[in-house]
């Protein structure tokens, strides 16, 4: 009999930490994300990237995690440093599914005024993603 409830115990709860792992809160992936981001891990961060990224206008879209890794300079260090930015960036919750965070100029990083550079986090199938690049000036 013991043995009998045990089984379908233990199914519950491997079912149980599966559906977790894949919707961890917001919170814990920005950390990850922000921190990957500061050291410059190309790898960590291609592994919380929702492709095909968008990109701003004009820009080509980033299919791959082997594009990613060509572009990453671009992506984070182009108009804006999000290395320096995300640290102290403030998170917007656009909606139940999309969160952004906005960042200035590499030129004038500490202008609170301007800071067209959007950076937005959609909540996915596997949890939270960079999903997207926009500069909302163009």
């Amino acid at each position: 009999m013991k043995f009998r409830l045990t089984i379908p115990l233990s199914l519950i709860l491997l079912t149980a930490s599966v559906h977790v792992a894949a919707q961890t809160g917001f919170d814990d992936f920005w950390k990850n994300f922000k921190a990957a981001v500061v050291k410059g891990d190309k790898t960590a961060v291609a592994a919380l990237t929702k492709f095909p990224l968008s990109m701003p206008y004009g820009m080509k879209t980033v299919r791959t995690k082997a594009d990613f890794t060509k572009r990453y300079q671009e992506i984070f260090k182009g108009e804006a440093d999000a290395a320096k930015c995300f640290p102290k960036a403030e998170l917007i919750k656009d909606d139940a599914k999309t969160y952004s965070v906005y960042c200035g100029f590499k030129q004038t990083p500490d202008d609170k005024e301007n800071t067209p550079i959007r950076y937005r986090f959609e909540l996915t199938k596997t949890g939270w993603k960079f999903a997207g690049l926009d500069n909302i000036n163009e």
